[in-house]
């Protein structure tokens, strides 16, 4: 009990100084993060129930302890290819915020790195492409070791209502097919 204590303790602490933690994660040669806060956990990939109708980038769905809960591959949700299956892809589950309520949503991504303490001051805002790209998914740019981790805003990445709006949009084009 006193370690529990002592790291929440040391996690106000950090938070105050304004370092925050990440979950470092690779998307091919690319290494992204997510806040450690929204991480529930992180498992290994297993047996997926596939989905018919969904947009490619929902892989399926898991049985976690009795909820079902959809698999995303981030990889092709930014319209990259396919996430290819290897012996270190894992699924990280992460809590995103959907109204009033929390939505498990795994990741499916190619390995898990480190978590990472970043301090604010070592944090880019999102880069300015202008309008016609998107940007509003990426909290900011983190400075690692010289190299650039890409800090993901998960509620914007993995928006219940967007992913909604998504699948139904794939559904009705493969019924009007």
């Amino acid at each position: 009990m006193g370690a529990l204590v002592k790291s929440e303790t040391q996690a106000a602490l950090t938070q105050a100084a304004g370092i925050r933690q990440y979950l470092t994660f690779a998307l091919g040669s690319e290494m992204f993060a997510v806040g450690t806060l929204s991480v529930k956990e992180i498992i290994e990939y297993g047996q997926l129930t596939e989905v018919p109708m969904m947009p490619d980038f929902i892989r399926g769905v898991i049985n976690l302890r009795g909820a079902v809960v959809p698999v995303i591959d981030l990889s092709a949700r930014f319209g990259r290819r396919a996430t290819e299956i290897t012996r270190r892809t894992c699924i990280v589950i992460i809590e995103v915020p959907s109204g009033d309520e929390q939505q498990d949503i795994g990741v499916l991504v190619d390995a898990v790195s480190e978590v990472l303490e970043i301090p604010a001051g070592e944090i880019e805002p999102p880069p300015a492409f202008g309008t016609k790209i998107r940007t509003d998914f990426i909290h900011g740019m983190g400075k690692v070791d010289g190299k650039f981790v890409i800090l993901l805003d998960v509620g914007k990445v993995l928006s219940v209502e967007e992913i909604s709006t998504l699948a139904s949009v794939a559904s009705q084009g493969a019924s009007g097919q």
